[in-house]
């Protein structure tokens, strides 16, 4: 996947999303209730993305994939950094749901309703 086809899917299929810049204008980070769910470098090439996870579906993923390490600046424990290159869509996008619906889960139940009925 690309950076475009990632956004569109995550502006089409997920309820919510908010495209921000806080850090400098090449680091896109998608948000799901003021929470950062992915961000993404628009400038670097090969395409990698950073994603919420699970630890323990960290610590399997960082063994299976070459393309997938704790992410820079961020919590290792629960941050991957995700080269896109080589790695299936499906697999991509299940990253993305996993680290979107953890974020969600996570907001306070006013806010996820209002989220969810947008």
């Amino acid at each position: 996947m690309n950076a475009n086809e990632i956004l569109e899917y995550c502006l089409a299929e997920k309820n919510g999303v908010e495209e921000t810049f806080p850090f400098n204008p090449e680091t896109l980070v998608l948000k799901v209730g003021g929470k950062m769910f992915l961000l993404m470098s628009l400038e670097k090439q090969p395409l990698s993305i950073a994603v919420k996870t699970d630890p323990e579906w960290s610590a399997e993923l960082r063994e299976q994939y070459p393309q997938i390490n704790g992410a820079y600046h961020m919590n290792k424990t629960h941050w991957n950094s995700v080269i896109c290159e080589g790695l299936k869509q499906e697999l991509i996008v299940n990253l993305i749901d996993h680290s979107y619906e953890l974020v969600l889960k996570a907001l306070p139940k006013k806010i996820r309703e209002e989220v969810l009925n947008s």
